[in-house]
């Protein structure tokens, strides 16, 4: 009826691939920025990140129907060494008034 060593296994596997995607966040060009003022749109957040190095894709996330933004966007860097050092930078740095968060994007 119930194999308690299959679920264990199985909780492992789960675990494994949630640490591994982990690691692969932490090592991507891709950085989701949060905090945004409403009024932050791409070229102002693509200008504060660029500073850090090649900027090669902006969005700032907007709503589908006002067209107004969500607070949140995501800036892709041509390297991963370049969105490191942009994170580190830019983490809790002010941005058209606001404190901005700056994590790494999930792959996908």
């Amino acid at each position: 009826m119930f194999n308690r060593g299959s679920k264990v296994a199985t909780h492992a596997v789960l675990v494994g691939t949630i640490l591994n995607r982990g690691a692969a966040f932490s090592s991507c060009s891709k950085l989701f920025v949060g905090g945004l003022s409403y009024d932050t749109n791409e070229i102002a957040l693509k200008d504060a990140f660029s500073q850090h190095g090649h900027v090669i894709e902006v969005k700032v996330i907007c709503h589908p129907v006002t067209g107004k933004s969500k607070g949140y966007g995501i800036v892709k860097f041509s390297s991963e060494d370049e969105a490191a050092a942009a994170l580190e930078k830019m983490s809790d740095e002010m941005l058209d008034g606001r404190n901005i968060r700056v994590h790494y994007a999930n792959h996908g």
